[in-house]
């Protein structure tokens, strides 16, 4: 048998009328019990620690870029490795489109699929730097390969794709349907 969600009324009290006894109960007792936990202001809670979360995130990413620079700036001062230096200088590419992503994030709140790409593709490249060509086994050039054949597929598959839910918004359908059954207070 299913479950009705509509709610239940306490019985009139006696030498009332049902008009007058409804009019008087509180507000809490009209409306279902799981609506009593106020979904969209836990969930906008819930979207402002997250959004917290990535602003810390943003901080201690631009930190560990500035940590990085410093390193890179006194190692040319000292006797230059160039091998090293490209890696890290590679490295902070990688955390600037970190940096880039997360700024998408909180502008958008959604997580851009290219830029995730371009990160990937930057890393394995980065991998592929450092430990040199020569040196990586050639399984393992294979593997490379393929991995940037499918990210440089998935790039060009995106800009092809119409975006999603074109002319229709599900959050706004999903936040007016929600307000609708919301009580009136």
């Amino acid at each position: 048998m299913p479950m009705s969600t509509t709610p239940i009324s306490a019985p009139s009290a006696p030498g009332h009328d049902a008009g007058t006894a409804h009019a008087s109960r509180p507000a809490e007792a009209s409306f279902p019990w799981y609506q009593v936990f106020r979904r969209p202001q836990i969930v906008q809670s819930l979207e402002a620690v997250q959004d917290f979360i990535a602003v810390s995130l943003c901080m201690g990413l631009f930190c560990v870029m500035a940590l990085q620079l410093k390193s890179i700036f006194s190692s040319l001062l000292s006797q230059p490795q160039f091998h090293a230096i490209t890696a890290d200088i590679l490295f902070i590419l990688i955390l600037v489109e970190l940096f880039r992503l997360l700024i998408i994030y909180l502008q958008e709140q959604r997580v851009s699929i290219g830029v995730s790409v371009e990160i990937a593709i930057v890393s394995v490249l980065r991998e592929v730097i450092v430990n040199g060509v020569l040196e990586t086994a050639w399984q393992q050039m294979i593997a490379v390969c393929l991995f940037l054949a499918t990210a440089a597929l998935l790039m060009v598959v995106r800009v092809w794709l119409p975006p999603t839910f074109e002319g229709v918004d599900p959050e706004s359908q999903v936040s007016a349907r929600m307000r609708r059954d919301l009580p009136r207070e």
